[in-house]
């Protein structure tokens, strides 16, 4: 297949485009390369997918409608893999117009190339964080997610909405797959895994928010890809037994579908604190702090769907997962 891959030089995005290089598909790679983390890790990610022949790297910003219009209309391709966004809960708080401009104006671009070119499946980011006030564990696919508490999880919701709009008018079949806190080799350095590796090894205080009882359900990148390319793989269809008077959440008479994506197996932070402290030999000097605006208590991921469905089945146990991440961070910032 030839595959438009966005967000190609983010954490995500390398992982899948990579993957999909090594099982012989030509991969398009879309970023704007903006400076929200270090540009030099994308670059470096970058590096890493070059070297393939069957690989294209575009600079593009989605927001830019008529040059992902052309894109689309140039390259011919047959899936989408939509992984660019403006990422992170705590910064849609300081940056708003950032997520409308990326999550909302750009997805809008991303359907509608999708559309005008009979792309086979649109498989997009959603985020475990739409479900927002929810309290019932673990999270399921048929949980209200009407209370968003961040503006990024009313983009992702809103993204599901679109998406779905979509596959009702004009037949696109789209998948969307709601990620529950990935972690593992190129991370974000903006994210808890590699803040934290930073600070102890740093010898600097540790911020822990919520006093470290927050419970994550933190499933590793090698898992994730396993689950998106598998995704792909899965045209959905559309439910013939869809009924607007016991609507599914998950499905839709359209062909549209949404998934969570996660180990299904929560972590209290200040264990994984204590697994980071273990891979580095070190000890943290923590700062114990209030839960923070937007931020959701606890993530626990249901995902009987997606392994009915596709054969999903995470791997990598916690432990394993720290350990190989760490050794990246070793070798990579050491």
């Amino acid at each position: 297949m030839k595959v438009l891959v966005t967000g190609a030089a983010g954490f995500i995005g390398f992982h899948v485009s990579r993957r999909l290089l090594e099982q012989g598909h030509t991969v398009v790679g879309l970023d704007n390369l903006n400076d929200y983390y270090a540009v030099s890790l994308k670059n470096d990610r970058l590096k890493g997918l070059v070297s393939y022949s069957a690989f294209k790297f575009e600079k593009a910003d989605l927001a830019d409608r008529e040059a992902i219009a052309c894109l689309f209309a140039q390259e011919g391709f047959d899936r989408v893999v939509n992984l660019a966004a403006q990422a992170g809960v705590r910064y849609s708080l300081e940056n708003p117009h950032a997520y409308v401009d990326s999550n909302l104006v750009g997805f809008v671009n991303i359907l509608e190339g999708c559309r005008q070119n009979k792309i086979e499946h649109l498989v997009y980011a959603s985020s475990s964080s739409v479900y927002g006030a929810n309290e019932t564990m673990p999270f399921s696919e048929q949980d209200n997610i009407d209370h968003p508490v961040s503006l990024y999880a009313a983009t992702k919701k809103a993204n599901e909405l679109m998406a779905h709009t979509y596959s009702h008018l004009y037949g696109l079949p789209t998948t969307g797959l709601r990620f529950f806190t990935v972690y593992g080799p190129w991370g974000r350095p903006d994210m808890s895994p590699i803040l934290f590796a930073n600070a102890i090894s740093q010898s600097k205080p540790l911020k822990v928010f919520n006093y470290g009882k927050h419970r994550r359900d933190f499933t590793y990148i090698d898992d994730i890809v396993n689950g998106v390319l598998l995704s792909l793989a899965r045209i959905p269809t559309g439910n013939a037994a869809w009924s607007g008077l016991d609507p599914d959440p998950a499905s839709s008479r359209a062909p549209w579908k949404v998934y969570n994506i996660g180990n299904s197996q929560p972590v209290e932070l200040l264990h994984y604190i204590e697994l980071i402290e273990q891979a580095l030999g070190r000890t943290a000097e923590k700062k114990l702090l209030p839960l923070q605006p937007g931020d959701v208590e606890h993530t626990y991921a249901d995902v009987t769907a997606l392994k009915r469905d596709t054969g999903y089945q995470p791997a990598v146990s916690i432990e394993d997962g720290v350990r190989r991440f760490i050794a990246w961070y070793r070798d990579y910032y050491q």
